[in-house]
């Protein structure tokens, strides 16, 4: 049976079978839900065994608890595992909401529900399109299934979790289903991730808060100071000027660049829906490079003195900023959050007193579109959506998917079927149904390109 009608005529069940999953509200932000966090993977245990995987089992972690399946076609054959996560965001502001966050409902040709896309519906898309290919006979390679519990707090037990259970992730390649395209009518995969470091930075002039009028002039103000500490680290061109930052960032291949020039982007629409006259970075490169595809640094927070109504002429004892790099692939982020401690402390005056403190970081993540898995993936899209995806990089992080890489040497394809309007994290979460179902497609196709 063609994949099209095999999803017309299965399509109730996959709903109910979804809606079963959505109705759990599996919040790992909040300790009050760790019951419905082990309800959600025991559900999902069960669909995975229906879908034609030959078994499945709750695993412990150091949180909540993970999936694993698996159907084994052959030693000699490849393995792809697929990677999920059943748990979802907080729904709050409920009032915003048009209908019931964990009560799916299907108005004006979409799923509207917390996790419809995120990633329960996206999941979904992957078990489905591997129920069709193990039922039809079609399936030629090993695959195996990881869905966890705690990626959107972090996915704080899966690194010690994966270095567990390293024999038994063994995959040749990993397929996930948690991005976006640029457009239901422009498909694109996700090629590259930025990575992260974070610190924050106190300065300390005086022992106490000074009388501005007495003081001013003649003791060095810590808000002063670190504004122009702060100042030195971009140049006039928007490079970093921490020595040895660059040693390791890769130019993004001329094929590539091709390809992000191809992407359809209007500079004046991107200018005022934010409401900005002009666009600043890095010298001799676009916007959508600089924003996926080149390190960025920038002030999070600053803060010092007198915030309070009205005024107050103070000179304050210390000043604070919370500061992060978006690093690019081949960045350690370990490695550059030295070298931004030293540098600050280079460049910090001795009339002050600085501490540096970094925060937390990950790495970032490029695909190669040469990979066999990519080629597949291009090639289910190009089926399902009707012509040839689009390679993006983004300028978020995904710090899990470096970790697969570091830990078992293998590479990612970012296959996800997101929308900018499925307002994932947001009240009304959705996923159009003629997206669930040519993902449905695209993933067979990709099963049958491997």
């Amino acid at each position: 049976m063609e994949i099209k009608q095999y999803i017309k005529e299965n399509e109730a069940r996959f709903m109910e079978e979804l809606f079963s999953l959505i109705r759990i509200p599996s919040i790992s932000a909040l300790p009050e839900h760790k019951d419905d966090m082990l309800a959600c993977a025991l559900r999902w245990k069960e669909l995975l065994l229906e879908a034609g995987a030959d078994e499945a089992m709750i695993m412990p972690s150091q949180g909540n608890p993970l999936v694993f399946a698996q159907k084994h076609i052959s030693d000699e054959a490849p393995t792809i595992l697929i990677y999920a996560h059943y748990d979802v965001m907080p729904a709050e502001p409920l009032e915003l909401w048009k209908s019931q966050p964990f009560e799916p409902e299907i108005r004006d040709g979409h799923i509207w529900a917390r996790g419809a896309d995120d990633d329960k519906g996206q999941a979904m898309i992957q078990v489905k399109a591997f129920e069709y290919v193990v039922k039809h006979g079609l399936l030629k390679h090993n695959v195996k299934f990881i869905f966890e519990g705690e990626e959107e707090i972090g996915s704080p037990s899966l690194n010690a979790f994966i270095k567990e259970h390293k024999e038994l992730l063994k995959a040749d390649v990993i397929l996930v289903s948690d991005t976006s395209m640029l457009g239901a009518d422009l498909p694109s995969l996700t090629t590259g991730l930025r990575g992260l470091a974070y610190w924050e930075i106190e300065v300390t002039g005086p022992n106490r808060d000074l009388h501005s009028g007495h003081f001013g002039g003649a003791v060095a103000n810590p808000i002063n100071t670190l504004c122009s500490i702060l100042a030195k680290v971009i140049d006039e061109d928007g490079r970093i000027t921490i020595p040895h930052f660059y040693d390791d960032v890769e130019e993004v291949p001329a094929a590539e660049r091709e390809m992000i020039a191809q992407i359809p982007f209007d500079e004046q629409k991107y200018m005022a829906a934010i409401n900005v006259k002009a666009l600043k970075g890095e010298k001799g490169y676009s916007t959508l490079e600089r924003n996926s595809c080149r390190p960025s640094f920038d002030i999070c927070g600053i803060w010092g003195g007198y915030t309070g109504e009205g005024s107050k002429t103070v000179l304050p004892s210390k000043a604070y900023a919370k500061v992060s790099c978006r690093l690019v692939p081949h960045q350690n982020h370990e490695k550059i959050s030295k070298l931004f401690v030293d540098y600050i402390n280079a460049v910090a005056p001795d009339y002050v007193k600085v501490k540096v403190t970094p925060m937390h970081g990950g790495e970032g993540y490029v695909c190669p579109i040469t990979l066999p898995a990519y080629q597949a993936a291009e090639k289910g899209f190009a089926k399902a959506f009707g012509k040839k995806p689009l390679a993006v990089r983004r300028g978020g992080s995904i710090p899990i998917i470096s970790d697969f890489e570091q830990i078992l040497g293998i590479k990612t394809v970012l296959m996800g079927f997101g929308l900018e309007s499925n307002a994932i994290h947001s009240p009304n979460e959705n996923i159009p149904l003629d997206i669930f179902r040519k993902g449905i497609e695209a993933v067979v196709e990709f099963h049958l390109n491997y």
